[in-house]
């Protein structure tokens, strides 16, 4: 599909200039050699370290592991910008295989850290030579009690290359790479499309067209059912067994771990979530009025309210969201300019690329990228701000260390999602009646998809931990029943599922690669919500506030962190304050149709 984007392409010069570029074999023999020394030097000696001596050993491993990243995050972005060469993915295997080898020669010291006294660790980190590592050591030692011995913890990573992690790569090979036929309704022309070009017609004003898509979709996950569903059952296998050597509680809880966050928290977050979601169902029972329909169904979730063959060119979307953002902050705006001045950006549609969208932080001492496809499309535009407004993160947080470099993945959503409000408010400003309810419908599904789908897909992973925990393996029925439960309960009488719609858990990457990931997204939506009504009401003491959270990076805790602006993540009322906004915005909908119909 040919865009206005079609040639924006991103440079990775920064990490390096060709998978045959000698420097990646030599990055990876200075980082061997480097990493045989530091185990000379500290195997068996981190418990008798004093402050200097920690220091010092935490500086080499940081320089060792930021060197060693540059060749995986390398083969990842090339293989994430064309899934469907062998060629990239043999050389992602070979950088991944590197650096597992690697990991293993130093996996020492980290276990080492762990077992040292409490009361020693104390002592130490009241000396300022270990100030910028505190927030390091901490999260390490929060997996202490998880923790294996050396052998066992070695055996794991060498066995995850042809374990976990290829049935990952599968994942994502066979859906990058699967051809959906799609045949048009009017001329009945069969046609291949990739599962971007074919998730897009979702969103077509025509209702044949978007059924004939659903038809395509559903059909091109059937013929990959069978792998995909075997590829999950071995991931919740593995999972299951993990979690048991470690002696981790409950599926979730090595999520809440990765994250900071407490189960008292997250769980807060999730049923709020699902006690507000009478609201979806308000908002689409608004729009089946709109539409004229007497029943929404899986294939007008994303249904424009009007037809509209507006097209926003990339060139446009980019002077919107520069405008957006500079009027919140100049800072955030010189950031998120250097992208498209210095082509930080994939943005061009192309066979093999991945689905999603994406921004890779890289290192501290190179520069964030993103990779999308851009088709012209008034949602691009929000998805194009939601990635920039990772990617302004990510360069505000490279005064950081390595070790401080990236937030845990519910705040790593705030700056993104704030970023797609600045958007929003702005567009809406000069918006036609018609033209801002179709804005308001594209942000309200969006904040849905976010808030109540991620919700609602937390607990069907929940359900299918469980059940290969504690019966055998799920059938292709039993995922389609869970899925199917969790999603209709979340649009209550406002959309009915059809029966197509039970197969679509198949594509959700995130389930495959990282499990209970989605509760972040939740997360972040409800705190960027209630964020933004503190912004309006305190001007630019907040704006400054917010560029100081984000150049913090991941130095502190979720808790930490959101405590500079004010905000006690345990407080129901805070959260209620995110749906207070979600609400109020419904409201707005209304109005605007009524004001549209009188």
């Amino acid at each position: 599909m040919s865009s206005s984007a079609t040639g924006v392409t991103w440079d990775l010069s920064a990490l390096f200039s060709s998978p045959t570029d000698p420097n990646i074999a030599s990055t990876w023999e200075v980082c061997h050699r480097q990493a045989d020394q530091f185990a000379t030097d500290y195997r068996g000696k981190v418990a008798n370290l004093d402050a200097a001596g920690l220091a010092q050993a935490l500086k080499d491993l940081e320089q060792i592991s930021n060197e060693s990243s540059k060749p995986i995050t390398y083969a990842n972005l090339l293989f994430a910008g064309n899934t469907s060469d062998p060629k990239l993915g043999a050389f992602l295997q070979k950088q991944t295989e590197n650096s597992s080898a690697l990991s293993i020669k130093m996996m020492f010291f980290e276990l080492e850290l762990q077992q040292v006294p409490q009361e020693s660790i104390t002592n130490l980190l009241e000396n300022p030579l270990l100030a910028e590592y505190r927030h390091y050591i901490e999260k390490v030692r929060i997996y202490t009690p998880y923790s294996l011995d050396e052998v066992r913890e070695v055996l794991l990573e060498e066995t995850a290359n042809v374990g976990i992690r290829a049935w990952q790569r599968l994942h994502d090979e066979v859906t990058a790479n699967h051809i959906f036929h799609y045949t048009d309704p009017e001329t009945q022309e069969t046609t291949e499309l990739s599962q971007e070009e074919v998730l897009d017609k979702l969103r077509d004003p025509s209702r044949a067209v978007r059924q004939a898509a659903a038809d395509s979709f559903t059909a091109g996950l059937k013929e990959m059912e069978r792998v995909i569903a075997f590829t999950y059952n071995t991931i919740l296998a593995d999972k299951k067994l993990d979690d048991r050597l470690r002696g981790l509680e409950y599926p979730e809880r090595s999520r809440h771990l990765a994250n900071e966050l407490d189960k008292e928290t997250v769980d807060l977050v999730m049923q709020l979530c699902r006690e507000s979601s009478n609201v979806v169902a308000r908002y689409y029972n608004a729009k089946r009025s709109i539409l004229g329909l007497p029943e929404l169904t899986h294939i007008d979730r994303y249904a424009p309210l009007f037809e509209s063959k507006e097209e926003i060119s990339y060139s446009e979307a980019k002077e919107i969201i520069l405008k957006s953002f500079g009027e919140f902050h100049p800072e955030i705006q010189s950031r998120a300019k250097e992208f498209f001045e210095k082509n930080w950006i994939d943005a061009e549609t192309r066979a093999g690329k991945t689905g999603g969208a994406f921004c890779s932080y890289n290192t501290p001492d190179t520069h964030p990228v993103i990779l999308m496809s851009y088709m012209d499309k008034l949602t691009d535009v929000g998805t194009l701000a939601h990635e920039l407004g990772h990617g302004v993160h990510a360069s505000l947080s490279r005064k950081q260390n390595l070790y401080n470099f990236h937030g845990t993945l519910p705040l790593a959503e705030l700056a993104s999602i704030f970023g797609e409000i600045l958007v929003f408010e702005d567009l809406v400003k000069s918006a036609s009646t018609e033209d801002a309810l179709a804005l308001y419908a594209d942000k309200l599904e969006g904040i849905f998809a976010s808030v109540h789908r991620q919700s609602a897909m937390f607990r069907f992973e929940q359900r299918c931990h469980t059940h290969r925990r504690e019966q055998n393996e799920l059938s292709p029925e039993d995922f389609h029943t869970y899925w199917q439960e969790e999603l209709q309960a979340m649009f209550g009488d406002g959309v009915t599922l059809g029966d197509q719609h039970k197969h679509w858990w198949l594509y959700v990457g995130h389930f495959f690669f990282a499990p209970f990931y989605v509760y972040a997204y939740s997360f972040g939506e409800l705190l960027t919500l209630a964020l933004y009504e503190k912004a309006k009401t305190e001007g630019p003491d907040f704006a400054n506030k917010y560029v100081d959270v984000l150049e913090r990076g991941g130095g502190e805790t979720p808790h930490e962190l959101m405590a500079h602006l004010g905000v006690d993540l345990k407080s129901p009322e805070f959260w209620r304050g995110g749906f207070a906004v979600i609400d109020r915005m419904v409201g707005e909908f209304e109005t605007l149709w009524s004001k549209h119909n009188s």
